[in-house]
């Protein structure tokens, strides 16, 4: 046995047979096999062949779990075992099979480091020595990549080359930027063999993850064009080699998926371009003179919220550090409600309305705008809280440039949007709108055409009067507004720092209301007023603005996308009309490379995989709108988005998940459906069938998240908490004042942290002393819960001063917000994937414990055959102990 590892090789054999029979026959067996493996001097491949002969010859053999020693080191290496050993014999058996192969060929890393190398470790040492030499190259490769990029030498060899001076050179940068263009044209359409295709996208794929790592925008720019060669190359393949011209349904059904394709494509192109060099504008100072800052009006419409939720934002407005005879705050009600007039006198605000209602918030405004004469228009929602540092972050713009119309800021939420609330990921995973104001605002930015988005921004009068005030035509009146200044030759500005903060949506219902109500709004543009079309735009800004409406138009391309698969399956219909190996090499790796340039530029703004479970909850709901607005673009009207209220019992709402669970039967339904066509079918189909079940079982892990966020959670809390960390102090009863650290605050209470233990009681008055600068103000204060080190205090009946000190000491903080992005990482795909898959089987699970009792026994079916078939995929070990 001189060929074979002996000690590996006992150990292995070793733990299979104590599995299978008492220890006195395990090591009989044992005896045998070494006789006999000295005998015929078996290769190491042969002699790992015996293990799995005798698990063959177990399923003829009871199992003795009562006599099992090494059932710690079973349930170590194979987690996914069922116990009794005896009572899932023959699943089991399948299940160590499957498990056995994936330590054989995949290596894993030991959770605690001081563990002894385990069997797996012995599998690699003597089966993988192959692939240890492809690793082994992979990392010369890496190595040789980092020396020439070492952090030690002043610049990168991506940093030089960017920096040099021959790019000064407008005509130089013109022949490089043709040439480029020419060899990806080359590359893009020249006829491959299935082996050179491999090799290129191999290739490709090999730099593309080399760079991940490297720092600059050089190293981003070679990755954003390897992506739109290796997606360009991709879609050409479709149109000039896959469509089946000889079968009508297939051809149609074809069709439908490419130009579905086509459309993510346009969309991931002009996504690239948008975002390739994000401006990231820094404020201007304002001079010290305060007599040269321009006069502003503050705008606070609204039309049936709650005062309890206008009221905040009112009295942070009058707190905005500016001049107080320049400053003029006013309350636009289109409700007409008399106890907003009577707060609005007492506080000291002016109170606008209006006779009629005519064009939403649009005409409110104009309205507004006939009584009111600042020279400068600042907008905030009737929720969103402005910093006291508002206006000098944004107003230095337009002193700097006068023909700067427009400076927007982004829209921060302190309260959870539904999908953060409804699947308990509040600053987990970046939410919906991150991508856009963390990135895609910087990136506009850098092409002039930032959007106003209504809220939470300053306007110059001068721009809006010119364009006869605000767009009305549309239901999104802010972005029609942007476009009509822009083509007065105006110019927009973005400033990424937060400086007001507000209520995200109160459920998904009106998550998706609002969506609607802009994806109707951006159809509308894009049939009255044209971005690619008429007067006044430079070509970056009209492909800025046509691929935001683009975005809004993603409800017939998704939906194609969740049943593409189910054509084949369903109908024997070949949309891709190619061999299973070409459509491997041509897709996957493509999609592989477009995550993970994507990775690289949204980095914390839009994890992995998560953009796919956004559009999927709104492509059914925003498919109709914005189709009858292409044809109909005056059909539709200004839709509210409610925010405020309360849910006080967990519920889901099946209404909203109808088109969700449609879609996902029919996905289920196409994967059994496959499995038998896969058994008993043609065998030359077996791999296109398999293809079309992985992409249907992709689309339900999908479909199950998208499921998941109907289930809508509690929201028992008239005030949202927001998490702070910033000194104050108390004092207490008997005279004594501690420091303190204030953990969260809403409008109407705070929670406190002290140094030490604490002698609080529930029902104390406590004085609560905060500063905003030099000054410093007391809140009376009364015990609410007490822990060791932490309490809660809630605020009561505080006149209209101290509600207004309060509100400067918390939400006006010119701090408030400023780290809204530092809470995320970069991103990982493969732990998005893992979280979407966990958030997936969530969604089954609300499912069954919400389905109406008829429903539940097949509900409860299918998820137990879900489980039950998940039980079979191989898990990584977890070893925590010394290995003896």
């Amino acid at each position: 046995m001189s060929t074979l590892n002996r000690r590996p090789l006992n150990r292995t054999l070793y733990l299979f047979l104590r599995l299978l029979f008492t220890e006195k026959l395990a090591r009989f067996v044992m005896f045998k096999f070494h006789s006999y493996f000295n005998q015929h001097k078996m290769n190491v491949v042969e002699a790992f062949l015996f293990p799995f002969i005798t698990l063959i010859s177990s399923l003829f053999i009871k199992f003795n779990p009562h006599k099992l020693t090494t059932h710690n080191s079973l349930r170590t290496y194979y987690p996914q075992l069922k116990l009794p050993y005896r009572s899932f014999i023959y699943s089991n058996s399948l299940r160590f099979v499957l498990q056995s192969l994936f330590l054989l060929f995949f290596k894993y890393e030991p959770k605690n480091s001081a563990v002894k190398e385990p069997i797996t470790h012995y599998f690699h040492s003597s089966v993988n020595y192959t692939f240890r030499q492809l690793r082994w190259i992979d990392l010369k490769l890496g190595k040789l990549l980092k020396r020439s990029l070492s952090k030690k030498t002043k610049k990168s060899v991506f940093k030089t080359m960017a920096d040099a001076s021959i790019w000064q050179n407008k005509l130089i940068k013109y022949i490089a930027l043709t040439f480029i263009l020419f060899l990806m044209a080359i590359f893009i359409t020249i006829p491959f063999s299935l082996e050179a295709q491999a090799v290129f996208i191999s290739f490709i794929l090999l730099v593309a993850y080399s760079l991940r790592q490297v720092k600059g925008q050089m190293a981003t720019i070679i990755m954003i064009t390897l992506s739109v060669t290796t997606s360009s190359r991709y879609l050409w393949w479709r149109y000039t080699e896959t469509l089946n011209w000889d079968d009508p349904l297939a051809l149609f059904l074809g069709l439908g998926l490419l130009l579905a394709e086509t459309y993510a494509w346009l969309v991931l192109i002009l996504g690239f371009f948008q975002t390739i060099n994000p401006l990231e504008r820094k404020p201007i100072a304002m001079p010290k003179n305060t007599d040269l800052w321009p006069t502003v009006d503050v705008y606070i419409p609204t039309y049936n919220e709650p005062l309890s939720v206008v009221k905040p934002t009112t009295l942070a407005a009058m707190s905005i550090d500016w001049p107080a005879d320049k400053l003029n705050v006013y309350i636009l009600d289109d409700g007409k409600r008399p106890e907003f007039a009577q707060f609005a006198e007492q506080v000291g605000v002016g109170y606008l309305t209006r006779p009629d209602n005519n064009h939403a918030k649009a005409g409110n405004m104009n309205s507004a705008m006939r009584y009111t004469d600042g020279e400068y228009i600042a907008i905030f929602d009737c929720d969103h809280v402005p910093a006291r540092s508002f206006l000098q972050m944004t107003m230095g713009q337009f002193l700097k440039d006068s023909k700067v119309c427009l400076v927007q800021t982004p829209h921060h939420f302190f309260s959870a949007d539904p999908f953060e609330r409804n699947l308990n990921n509040h600053s987990q995973v970046p939410n919906e709108n991150m991508l856009f104001y963390g990135l895609i605002q910087d990136g506009n930015d850098m092409w002039d055409a930032t959007f106003f988005c209504g809220s939470c921004a300053v306007l110059k009068r001068q721009a809006l009067d010119d364009i006869g005030g605000f767009a009305f035509e549309t239901v999104t009146e802010d972005a029609h507004t942007a476009l009509r200044m822009q083509r007065a030759g105006y110019k927009t500005a973005y400033i990424n720092i937060p400086q007001a903060a507000g209520l995200a949506t109160d459920s998904l219902s009106a998550h998706i209301g609002q969506r609607i109500r802009w994806a109707r709004g951006m159809a509308q543009i894009f049939r009255l007023d044209n971005p690619l079309l008429g007067k006044g735009l430079n070509l970056p800004q009209r492909l800025c603005y046509i691929n935001a409406m683009l975005h809004f138009l993603s409800g017939v391309p998704r939906i194609v996308f969740l049943t593409a698969p189910l054509a084949l399956i369903y109908f024997n219909a070949y949309i891709i009309y190619a061999p299973f190996l070409a459509i491997f090499i041509y897709v996957v790796p493509t999609l592989i490379q477009v995550k993970a340039t994507n990775s690289r530029i949204q980095g914390k703004y839009r994890y992995s995989f998560w953009g796919e479970v956004y559009e999927t909850v709104l492509a059914w709901y925003i498919l109709k709108p914005t189709t009858v607005a292409l044809f109909n673009p005056n059909k539709g009207k200004f839709n509210v988005t409610e925010k405020g209220g309360l849910n006080n019992k967990e519920h889901y709402d099946w209404g909203i998940s109808k088109p969700y669970m449609v879609l996902l039967a029919i996905n289920l339904l196409g994967i059994i459906v496959g499995t038998l066509r896969a058994f008993f079918g043609e065998p030359n189909q077996i791999g296109v069938l398999i293809i079309s079940m992985a992409w249907a079982t992709y689309n339900i892990i999908i479909l199950g998240a998208a499921v998941a966020v109907a289930a809508e959670a509690r929201q028992v809390r008239n005030s949202h908490r927001v998490k702070a960390n910033f000194p104050a102090g108390i004092r207490l009863a008997n005279g004594h004042t501690l420091k303190v650290k204030i953990t969260d605050y809403s409008d109407n209470g705070v929670g406190i942290e002290t140094e030490h233990a604490h002698l609080c009681r529930v029902n104390d008055k406590i004085e609560l002393l905060m500063s905003r600068g030099n000054k410093q103000f007391s809140f009376t204060t009364y015990v609410t819960n007490t822990r060791e080190k932490q309490f809660g205090l809630t605020l009561k009946d505080l006149s209209i001063e101290k509600q207004l000190a309060f509100i400067q000491c918390t939400f006006s903080r010119a701090d408030a917000w400023l780290d809204w992005q530092n809470n995320f990482k970069h991103d990982r795909p493969s732990y998005s994937f893992k979280e979407v898959k966990k958030t997936s089987l969530r969604g089954f699970t609300n499912i069954l414990f919400h389905a109406p009792r008829q429903l539940q026994p097949i509900i409860k079916f299918m998820t137990n055959l879900v489980i039950y078939l998940n039980s079979f995929i191989p898990k990584k070990p977890i070893v925590q102990n010394n290995y003896d």
